[in-house]
């Protein structure tokens, strides 16, 4: 990676406080264009505050030496930022309207909404990628379908698609297989790895060991509010790293280049 290449992403020495509490304390991260990285932590850890932080619903306490860029600028439009950063979480599930169709989830992407409201205009040449999205995922049978007539891993997958219609920099995953079932997770990690493999970033943020695909190559580990490690994948998933990181002694399996608690 050049030096004069900006980083997707870079947290720097930020605080952010929620109802009254510091919910991340000095927290420093860099990622670059490109990059596959897993955020692990346990529950209460304070990985859905950094989601929002670099989503721009949480903002952090403004003091010397603390910064937040992402692609080497500090100060954006969020209706510029979002394309460059798909994002897939279970709150953006809950959010959707779910007697809205398929398409209309994946095209409502665009507009940044739950769904197509009555006044957005849909081009004909968005329509296009939709639809082409849905190829690429294997999901074309799911642009008429109802949200509220899929399974759990059928809507996670239109929430992957609405996030690629824009052809992101990277994507970010929030605890994306929580609530699917085997069949459904084993797909979702399958889709996790096709788009890494295809040169988008992948960022995953999770607790779940199983989540991490082999194409990910360094894991940071988070507790507390604060990283408390940050390396490559071998190094950081071992028995003693993570019986520290979740408190309690821990076992370690590896097959396929997965791993398993």
């Amino acid at each position: 990676m050049s030096l004069l290449t900006p980083a997707l992403l870079e947290l720097k020495n930020i605080q952010v406080m929620r109802g009254g509490k510091v919910v991340l304390d000095d927290f420093n991260l860099r990622i670059h264009a490109n990059e596959h990285v897993a955020i692990l932590g346990p529950n209460g850890c304070g990985k859905s505050t950094l989601i929002k932080t670099i989503t721009r619903e949480c903002y952090p306490v403004i003091r010397d030496g603390a910064r937040i860029s992402i692609l080497g600028r500090e100060s954006w439009n969020v209706f510029e930022l979002r394309p460059l950063l798909g994002i897939v979480s279970n709150d953006l599930m809950a959010w959707c309207n779910s007697e809205s169709v398929g398409l209309d989830i994946v095209l409502s992407g665009f507009f940044s909404s739950s769904h197509i409201f009555p006044n957005h205009l849909v081009l004909p040449e968005q329509r296009e990628l939709a639809q082409s999205v849905l190829a690429q995922l294997e999901i074309p049978h799911l642009a008429e379908r109802p949200v509220s007539e899929m399974s759990s891993g059928e809507a996670k997958r239109i929430l992957i698609a609405r996030a690629l219609v824009h052809q992101p920099k990277a994507l970010l995953f929030d605890e994306p297989s929580n609530s699917l079932d085997f069949h459904a997770q084993h797909s979702l990690r399958r889709t996790m790895s096709l788009l890494a493999k295809s040169g988008i970033g992948i960022i995953l943020v999770t607790h779940d060991l199983a989540d991490i695909v082999p194409e990910i190559t360094r894991v940071v580990l988070m507790s507390k509010g604060r990283i408390i490690a940050d390396g490559h994948k071998e190094e950081m998933l071992r028995e003693e790293p993570l019986s520290k990181l979740f408190g309690m002694k821990v076992e370690i399996g590896r097959k396929d280049g997965y791993y398993h608690l």
